[in-house]
């Protein structure tokens, strides 16, 4: 887990092995149902079964902004000026800081190894829809809302030139500082961030075209967000600018064809469509949850044809259910 982090390296996923076990001790509990809640935060990784390793990582927030630790954002606004004298007219773009008592989901920290990248099963996607999928099989957890905020342009070393030149200044604090002590205190954004609408004009013109844009590596997932119902909420990330998509949970593609389906044998012919599977099964007398990408043989309504091989993955039988979207 902490060889994948180090690919990303953000405040949901860093690069620390003490941060990163407390992560999965927050995701043990939530599966196992001691959390509760806005505390409920769970991971999902993906693993190479004949290397025997994670080579990828996915996660869920199941409230991210309560009053305790408020979603905090930049709504992208536009103020309007006309001068009758001049005859002239103006469309400024600002910034104003926001904030979310009552949050939606939130959904992050995915990543795959650059080896497993453009592969022919589809590892990406089946990383990033497991999530929709297990919000539908637990609804009630979830939010009515669900966010994604993508990361933007960044530099070579990992700085954010909006932070540089925005936030450093009312913080004193480098980009670094600021996004992992905002993880669990948010306090000195709301004190120090002004509350009046900044205006981008006052901002390097290589700051302005960076507000809302996504990073070269993160264009994919802003194309599967985007088909499968997701939309720029207007609102940015104030520390990198980075920018928020929304979608209503029940929207979501993934989430809204996803269907509970009886298991049968299946190697034979057809035309196979691909789907996320997912099944909580009993291994070694424990509940764990399980989920695959798989392509699969529809033969009947409410039932769908899976080999040995998917069938052993999930750990399952002939005649069992799954829960399976094609999104």
């Amino acid at each position: 887990m902490l060889a994948v982090a180090e690919h990303l390296d953000t405040v949901n996923l860093p690069h620390d092995r003490k941060v990163i076990e407390g992560i999965l001790d927050r995701s043990e509990r939530s599966f196992s149902g001691e959390l509760s809640g806005a505390d409920l935060e769970f991971v999902f990784v993906l693993e190479d079964l004949a290397e025997k390793r994670i080579i990828g990582t996915s996660m869920i927030y199941a409230q991210h902004g309560t009053k305790r630790a408020p979603h905090i954002f930049f709504r992208v606004e536009n103020d309007e000026r006309y001068s009758v004298t001049l005859d002239r007219y103006f469309v400024h773009r600002t910034l104003r800081i926001g904030y979310n008592y009552n949050g939606p989901t939130e959904i992050g920290g995915l990543i795959l190894l650059p080896e497993y990248r453009r592969n022919v099963h589809a590892l990406g996607k089946t990383l990033s829809y497991v999530r929709f999928l297990f919000m539908r099989m637990h609804r009630p957890l979830f939010r009515s809302q669900v966010i994604s905020e993508l990361l933007p342009p960044l530099e070579a070393d990992g700085t954010s030139k909006l932070w540089e030149a925005l936030g450093r200044r009312f913080t004193g604090l480098t980009y670094q500082e600021a996004d992992r002590l905002s993880k669990d205190n948010k306090e000195f954004i709301n004190a120090l961030f002004p509350d009046d609408p900044i205006h981008t004009e006052l901002l390097p013109d290589d700051v302005q075209a960076l507000i809302g844009q996504v990073g070269e590596e993160t264009r994919a997932v802003e194309k599967m967000l985007r088909r499968i119902g997701f939309e720029y909420a207007q609102q940015i990330d104030p520390f990198d600018g980075g920018p928020h998509f929304i979608a209503n949970t029940d929207d979501i593609a993934v989430v809204k064809d996803a269907q509970e389906v009886e298991v049968r044998a299946g190697d034979g012919t057809g035309e196979r469509k691909w789907a996320i599977i997912g099944h909580v099964a009993t291994v070694g007398g424990r509940q764990q949850f399980r989920a695959i990408g798989e392509k699969v043989l529809p033969v009947a309504k409410g039932a769908v044809a899976l080999t040995d091989e998917a069938r052993q993955r999930l750990g399952i039988e002939v005649g069992q259910k799954v829960w399976l979207s094609y999104g």
